[in-house]
């Protein structure tokens, strides 16, 4: 059974950084792609980043495009989420998932879900 366990959410000033980690186990990793997904307070689950664990390929919102690099550890079966210029409207819950296949932005294509970590950015 595949498990996702986030870590690294915290409270940054705006212009800040933080760095998330997606602890991922029980699974062959090197055929999964593994996203980032945050949802503010009253707003819909939104894409923020992928990586393809075989070869490393990369996918942004234009919304972090720039400020944002995701990256992914394979010996530790560990991806990160490297957040830089943070700004208030980054506030959310960050949750990382996984899924066998290509790259998708909605969040009901992705069968696994770590359990989520806050992230606020104070302006």
């Amino acid at each position: 059974q595949v498990q996702l366990v986030e870590s690294g959410g915290g409270l940054v000033q705006a212009g800040g950084s933080l760095t998330l980690s997606c602890a991922a186990s029980g699974g062959t990793f090197s055929y999964y792609v593994m996203t980032w997904f945050r949802q503010a307070p009253g707003k819909e689950r939104e894409f923020v980043a992928a990586i393809k664990w075989s070869g490393g390929r990369t996918s942004y919102a234009d919304s972090v495009k720039g400020r944002f690099t995701i990256s992914r550890d394979n010996a530790k079966n560990t991806v990160y989420l490297q957040m830089n210029s943070l700004k208030p409207e980054d506030t959310a819950v960050y949750y990382c998932a996984a899924r066998a296949g290509v790259v998708s932005t909605t969040s009901t294509m992705y069968n696994y879900w770590g359990q989520g970590t806050q992230v606020t950015v104070s302006s």
